[in-house]
């Protein structure tokens, strides 16, 4: 016979429910795509979600042979985190309802944190803007850096909020020199009095964690580009063995490098000599480098070998109406390119990001009610659910509770999103 949960019960799971939606905070500062749970069961819970177009245009009143078809780009986003809290208590143990609660609230807290460090790690290990600043983090000129970077490659504000995370330490040392300008009011006070950041600063609006991922220096590794021609055609489909249309994902391209010292790693942020970033609109050559990271080691670290970078390498070398669209370099790299890597002391990433980049899929669990276990469930606004399962053993005299979350993500577009690492040599 299943356990049924008491009034003290439902009251403490609403209160958890409600601590789970506070303290989201990463996951509110992303875009969230509410799916339909039966269609992704059945497609093995991905679903492809389309990246922003990028138009062309054409002067003159006449436009014969210009009315070409166009490719919509699209990435595959995936239901995969499953994360779960569970514990039990003995008969004797539950006498003190006070440490069921407190056990509760723990489970919260963590299955909370789980989802705001994934919407962290996606930002972190898969955004491609990078910020490289040879100094302590010193405040404004740090935001205004990014904020550059994104105009500059047309990431504008119908992309939807910017936002920014920075460490701890890194956060209190912005802060710090905000408190210093004398010559305003309002938020050096703040930041003086809490070290809080006030947003909004150079158009970003400013996170505090309490966690980030940190990249590890390539501090002596020297690298070159080995072969010409290495530009990327973006397409919609590719056939499959049955000569149908298989989406494909443009984030990621494969190219050739002969490392002449030390090892390369994934994670790794690096500019190519030559290669400088345009405006995804206008293609106007920015004359900033494009910056790249190191997604997947293809066939060896060191040596001559192939690696997986992100974003491709789209020149519009081979001139297709695909490749003029999503144009994101000035040039090709030549055989032989210097290889200039970001990250040369190991430092925190602090990412940065436009809202749009980002989305979470929320996810559903069936636990069924007839099945000896006793069931509760809860929505936040967002959609995230929080499942609250209860069993009890009759030989034992234990009662064991667990409290479940399912969810994923997907960073939309690699080149809507960065990060500034700070100290580097």
């Amino acid at each position: 016979m299943a356990n049924s949960f008491s009034k003290e019960e439902k009251v403490a799971f609403d209160l958890v429910l409600e601590g789970f939606h506070d303290n989201l905070v990463l996951s509110k500062a992303v875009k969230i795509f509410r799916n339909d749970q039966t269609m992704m069961a059945r497609t093995n819970d991905i679903i492809w979600r389309p990246q922003p177009y990028i138009a062309l245009s054409y002067s003159g009143l006449d436009q014969t042979g210009n009315f070409k078809d166009q490719t919509q780009l699209s990435v595959p986003a995936r239901l995969n985190q499953y994360k779960s809290s569970p514990f039990q208590m003995t008969a004797l143990e539950l006498r003190d309802a006070l440490q069921e609660n407190r056990l509760g609230e723990a489970a919260k807290q963590k299955l909370a944190s789980d989802i705001n460090v994934f919407c962290t790690d996606l930002a972190c290990q898969q955004g491609t803007l990078v910020v490289k600043r040879t100094s302590a983090a010193s405040g404004f000129d740090d935001l205004a850096q990014a904020d550059s970077i994104m105009n500059e490659q047309g990431i504008i504000s119908s992309l939807g909020r910017r936002l920014a995370a920075f460490s701890s330490r890194d956060y209190n040392s912005m802060a710090a020199n905000l408190a210093g300008r004398q010559t305003m009011n309002e938020k050096p006070t703040t930041a003086y009095e809490r070290a809080l950041i006030n947003s909004n600063i150079s158009g970003f609006d400013v996170l505090k964690l309490d966690y980030t991922r940190r990249l590890v220096a390539a501090a002596g590794v020297g690298v070159t580009i080995t072969g010409a021609n290495q530009y990327y055609t973006p397409v919609a489909t590719t056939a499959d063995i049955n000569g149908g249309g298989i989406n494909v994902d443009n984030r990621y391209q494969t190219v050739g490098i002969t490392v002449t010292s030390g090892t390369v790693k994934v994670g790794d942020a690096f500019t190519i000599a030559g290669v400088d970033a345009v405006h995804h609109i206008t293609k106007e050559d920015t004359g900033q480098l494009k910056t790249f990271r190191i997604t997947a080691i293809v066939t060896g670290a060191g040596g001559t070998g192939t690696v997986q970078i992100s974003p491709p390498i789209i020149s519009g070398q081979g001139a297709t109406v695909a490749e003029l669209q999503y144009k994101n370099v000035s040039a090709t790299p030549a055989a032989g390119a210097a290889v200039t890597f970001l990250n040369t002391t190991t430092a925190a990433i602090n990412p940065f990001w436009a809202e749009s980049a980002i989305e979470l899929l929320p996810g559903r669990v069936e636990f069924p009610q007839n099945a000896g276990m006793e069931v509760m469930r809860g929505s936040t606004e967002q959609g995230f659910e929080l499942v609250m399962v209860k069993q009890g053993s009759i030989d034992s005299g234990n009662i064991k509770y667990r409290f479940d979350t399912f969810f994923g993500g997907v960073m939309n577009n690699p080149e809507m999103c960065g990060f500034t690492i700070f100290n580097q040599a």
